[in-house]
Order: C-alpha cells, then structure tokens, then sequence
C-alpha cells in the first residue's frame, strides 16, 4: 500500500481543486518559494498524523477566492488522499486489513480513501450570507476579517473514510496504524535527542536492549522472554553492591537530615523518612550520554557536535524509534502498520556532500525501515542526486499551481529513454537550477553563458531579478533536455518558458561518394555545384522554430551567419574592443578591421593575412560569392576572429570588460529577441 495521490481545494496556495500523484518510495517536491512545497507535507499530516492539530486558521484559507465567491457560500477546505495497492502486496495483507473500512475500490489494485473537511455548519448559512452580503467594501481583506472575528470559531472538521457522500467517520484508531514523523527545517535536535522524560534516546535505546534476543530466531517468545527476565535481574543483583555502598555513604548524614524531620514532626506517631529502592536498568538510561568518537579515539559529547551533524544523528535515531514503532513482537496489536518519513528542507543544516548520502542513504534504505518518504527542497544537490522519476516539480503562475512530473514525460520509446538516461547522467548542480528558475535560457556553450547576462543588462532587463537561469547545456543537447518542458506534447512537462539560443553550423560536402561534412563559412553557402550544402546542420533549430508556444529557438539568420562568435563580429565588425589579450592573431585582427573601416579592397585585405588553413578556404570561397564587398570585409573580420578564439578563455574577457569597462557592444538581432521574449512584460 501506498499513498498514490493527494488532492486539494481552497487549502493555501491551491484554489481549484488540484490533484499530486505520488510515488511508492521517495518523492522529492521542488520548486520556487510559495510554490505549495510545504503545503503539500501540512495536507499529509492533518491526513495521516494523529497527534496533529485538525483545526485552521483565516490564513489556511486560498486567498484567491474572489469577494463574488466569498458572498455566495463560505469558504471551505479539503483534503483528499487516495491509498492503493502496491505492486508486490500480499493478499489479504496488513495494510488492506488496516484500510478495509477506507475502500472505494475492490478490484485489483484496491483503493482507499480519505478525506477531510473543514467547513462552517449548514446552520450558520444564513447568519453568514446576511453578514457578509451586508459588507460593501472592495477590499478583500475586510471579508476575510469578518470571517476570522465573526464566523471562523463557529467552523468544525470531519474525517471521513471511503467515499465521502457516504459520511463514515474515521475511526481514530484506525489512524494510529500510521506513523507520520515529520521534521521540520528548524527543529532543535538537542532538546528532542535529550530532555524530557521520554527523549528520543531512550525510546530507541529500550527497543534495541538486548536486541541480540529478540532477534534470535533459534529461541521462541518464552525463551526470549525469559532470556530478558534473566538480564534484568542479573541486572538488580549487580547493583544491590552499588546501593549498599550508598547506604554506608549516608549513613551519618541520614541521622542529621533526620534530626530535621524530628523538630518538624514529620516523625509523629514513630514514622520516620528513610532511603530504599532498586536501581532498574530502565532508570540508567539517562546515564548513558550519546558520544562522538573520531579516528584518533577522542570521544566528544554529542550536543557539542554540529547542529549539521546532530541532525543526521536525530535522523537516523528517529528511523530506529520507526522501526521499534512498527515491531508487532515488541507493541503487539499497537504496533504501527505504515510508516511516512516528511522531511522539509533537509539542506538546511547539511553541506551538499552530506545532503548526496543522507538522500542515498534513505534511498537504499526506505523499503526496510520506512514505507514511504516526502522531502521538500530548494536544492539542486539534491535534486542532482535523484531520479527523475522522484521528482514532483510544482510552479506557481499568477494564481496556479502546475505539477509537473519529469520522469513521465518521457515514453518507453528508445529515443525518449536515451534522452532520459542522458539528462539523469549529465543532470548537475548546475542544469538542476532549471526546475527551480521561473523561465530558462538553454546555450550551447560557455561564451554564450558568460555573455548573454551582460547583454540583458546592457538592455536594462536583469535576469536574476526575474528569476530567469540560462543552462549551458556544453553542446547541441538540446534535444533531450526540452523534452522536459515541451508542454504541447505532453501534460506531465514542466510549465515554464524556455528560449534556446544556439548555432545554424552550416556545412557541406562534396558531391562524391562517402565524402564528409565539413564547415562552411557562411556566406559560400550554395556559391559552387561541386558541393551539398546544409544552411543549418542543427536539427532542433528546425524542429522548434515553428512552435508557438513555451519552447523557442532563437538562432543566426541562415545564410549569413554561422556562430555566435561569428554573429558577434558581424554585428561589430571593426570594434577592436572585442579583441581580447588571450586571442592569437591580434595585430592581424587588428589590420584587417583598419583596412575594412577605410573601404580597403578585398585583395588587400588578404595581403596582409598570415598564410594558413583558413586563407586558402577563405580565398576559393571568395571566387564565387555574390556579395558585396562591404559585406565580405565583415565576413572576413568575423571568420578570422572566429578562426582564433579559444571560446572559454575570450569569453571571460569579454564579460570582464563589459562590465569594468562599460562597453557597448551592438547585440547580434537573434540574441537581442531571445531576450525579449524570455523577460516578462512590466
């Protein structure tokens, strides 16, 4: 069994009914803030965790519920959770046993169901629809206010189990076959692990007490139960010394705390105070302090630890108190039946290694010590480590929320399976910022990554302060990765804008057998019949340059461009700002843009070019081009530049001089568009 989906409606950030559908093992919910992370876990407890409080607040309430709704009924909330069969369950097993008063379904999978209602009884209607018609303000806020001091206290909740019209109130203890256990971001792990008459340490530390017995399954209960017996009294036996010694120890000192209860008269009647009593194993729990021993073999109590470090110790302790909860040999009938570990923002107090094994910890873990697991998070570690059928991504648009799956937007197709594998193997800290960015620019490499942000500033449009990532994908992978976001094709693909930014790469080949594709400068595209040309050799620049809706590509203009270098050039043919300290051939850039700004013919452009590779192409592409030749020089310019750029090194120089020494630089038309789309509108 397992929770399978989770519905809401008017609870928080969730107004229209909203359905999440779950996994059987790990969920991890991501997304932007205020997204419904939390919420989700809150629904779960006020379902699943008995000791929970069921009652809301004016803010639990989806504050997108217009006046018109608030004046025609009072509001309400609920939450829904559907239980279904696992897959290898065992008929007629505990978990149906546990639900069997829940069920809406009896076929294979069965199904069960809970809900709950929060609401304002049927005999308050009228008083409600009175007072609140009678309010004639515009202001949300002031129908809320009247809710909250006139009507909220009146409000009641229900649990019901099965179907809902049916009304069958849930059965308390029913409920505590669940064990809900969930850890908030700021908890104090100190006072759990260690205060109170009843800490976590000592639960944990009676269950596993001669754990070597109750595990043996060479011995019977009997045995068992006497084998403890014959401890706990060695026990008592061993210590009888202890308390005699203290008895001797006090022995002058009783007489005068005596000489007390005399004068008092606490002693009336010949009864006098006096010490005696056992020394249990149960009570020398509290004696026991939890110590970190590193390798050198120094011990260092545990609430001097970090709080990072306590909160794995608090983790793991926690899985143990879950597995004592859930061992029907050592609770009986109260033995919990399924067990929910919620962890919200477990990188709060983790660095991103120990965040990787605490997540593969419960991974390899949770079918033995717990049944199901949520875990809410903002971090792209996390979400690294994962497999994208464990994620739940949820964006929030104005006032929805889409939940989208990345593992199911992929088929069992082979196409669709390599993309997935290859998103899973390449899938980063840094290409994970995508699930939680509100739009994406995707590049090709990292001149585009470093550039582009100045560019958008150079335009007044900040990307960071919208919120908008751009991933460098470190190469034509697009394909794969847009899968993810590609909502025409599949509802489960994330709701987000996603503007592409990439190279036509234009080649050719010659017109013989088994010849090769090669480059092609952009401007001989089509010049000589001895060659098969290709304007673009990127696939995904025609898949998607049609498309209308979340996904655009943006890319050089066919025919005349080639690269985002090259566009770059063509864009700023003679700025000798863009020659940079790391670039080979400078003088010669340099020369050629002097030669170019003064309208210097073609051929002495060429004369004062080193003889090379690019040369002699250059020279047999300019036999049969048609251009002009104030469009040939910017060709030219921009082929060179090109030819002698290493990309990562030339980029870093570029950024770092657009922003120390406030360059304008004219942005290529394809770059400047891309930014224009994926910036929202004022």
């Amino acid at each position: 069994m397992y929770i399978s989906e989770l519905n809401l409606e008017n609870y928080r950030v969730f107004k229209e009914k909203i359905k999440i559908e779950f996994n059987e093992g790990i969920n991890v919910l991501i997304g932007q803030n205020n997204s419904g992370k939390t919420t989700l876990i809150n629904a779960l407890s006020i379902l699943f965790d008995h000791s929970s409080s069921k009652s809301m607040s004016i803010n639990d309430f989806s504050k997108n519920i217009t006046i018109a709704e608030l004046k025609e009924k009072p509001p309400e909330i609920k939450i829904t959770a559907i239980l279904e069969e696992s897959e290898a369950e065992e008929n007629y097993s505990d978990d149906l046993v546990t639900v069997s008063d829940w069920l809406i379904d009896l076929e294979s999978p069965y199904k069960a169901k809970i809900t709950y209602h929060y609401y304002l009884p049927e005999k308050e209607l009228e008083n409600y629809l009175e007072e609140i018609n009678n309010l004639s303000s515009s202001n949300p806020n002031d129908y809320w206010q009247l809710i909250e001091s006139k009507f909220l206290r009146k409000y009641k909740y229900n649990r019901y189990v099965g179907n809902p019209d049916h009304k069958n109130r849930l059965d308390s203890s029913d409920l505590k076959k669940f064990d809900f256990q969930f850890l908030s971001p700021i908890r104090d792990v100190e006072r759990d692990l260690y205060s109170g008459s009843k800490t976590l340490l000592k639960e944990v530390i009676d269950f596993f007490m001669d754990y070597d017995i109750k595990t043996d399954n060479d011995l019977s209960d009997r045995e068992k139960k006497e084998e403890i017996r014959k401890n706990k009294n060695k026990f008592n036996q061993d210590t009888k010394p202890l308390l005699k010694q203290l008895h001797q120890r006090m022995e002058a000192g009783k007489e005068e705390i005596l000489k007390y209860a005399d004068k008092t008269g606490a002693s009336f009647d010949g009864s006098k105070p006096e010490f005696a009593g056992e020394l249990l194993d149960t009570e020398m729990y509290s004696a026991l302090k939890l110590m970190i021993e590193d390798k050198t073999g120094i011990q260092i109590p545990a609430d001097q630890n970090g709080l990072g470090y306590n909160n794995l110790i608090y983790i793991s302790l926690l899985l143990a108190k879950m597995q004592k909860d859930a061992s029907g040999d050592y609770l009986g009938s109260n033995a919990k039946i399924y067990s929910i570990l919620a962890i919200e923002e477990p990188e709060a107090h983790l660095h991103p290694n120990m965040q990787y094994l605490f997540l593969k910890f419960l991974n390899d873990n949770q079918e033995d010590e717990v049944r199901q697991i949520f875990i809410s998070s903002h971090s792209p570690n996390i979400t690294a480590a994962v497999d994208l059928d464990d994620l739940i991504v949820l964006n929030k648009n104005d006032i929805s929320v889409k939940i989208s799956y990345p593992g199911r937007v992929f088929s069992q197709k082979e196409d669709d399976q390599d993309s997935k594998k290859y998103i899973e193997r390449f899938l980063d800290v840094t290409k994970s910022d995508m699930f939680f960015a509100e739009a994406l620019i995707f590049v090709e490499g990292i001149s585009e990554s470093l550039l582009v942000p100045e560019f958008a500033k150079q335009m007044d449009k900040d990307l960071i302060d919208k919120h908008i990532s751009i991933v460098n994908l470190g190469g034509r992978h697009f394909k794969h990765f847009l899968k993810l976001f590609d909502l025409e094709k599949n509802d489960a693909a994330l709701n987000k804008k996603v503007a592409c930014i990439t190279d036509l790469d234009p080649v050719r080949r010659k017109n013989e057998e088994n010849a090769k594709w090669k480059s092609c400068n952009p401007f001989a595209v089509n010049n000589d019949d001895q060659f098969e040309y290709k304007e673009c050799s990127n696939a995904t620049v025609d898949k998607y340059s049609e498309s209308d809706g979340n996904i655009r590509i943006y890319t050089q203009e066919k025919g005349k461009s080639s690269t985002f270098e090259y566009d770059l050039l063509l864009s700023n043919p003679c700025n000798k700002d863009l020659i940079t300290e790391s670039m080979s051939n400078q003088d010669e850039i340099e020369k050629i843009m002097e030669l170019a700004e003064s309208d210097s013919s073609i051929d002495d452009i060429l004369e004062v070019m080193n003889k090379n590779k690019f040369k002699k192409k250059l020279k047999k592409d300019l036999v049969n081009s048609n251009l002009e030749a104030d469009e040939l020089r910017k060709h030219i310019i921009a082929g060179r530049f090109l030819d002698s750029t290493s990309k990562a090194v030339v980029a870093q120089e570029l950024a770092f001089k657009l922003i120390s020494d406030d360059l304008e630089i004219k942005i290529p038309d394809y770059i400047k568009e891309a930014i224009k789309w994926i910036y929202p509108e004022p």
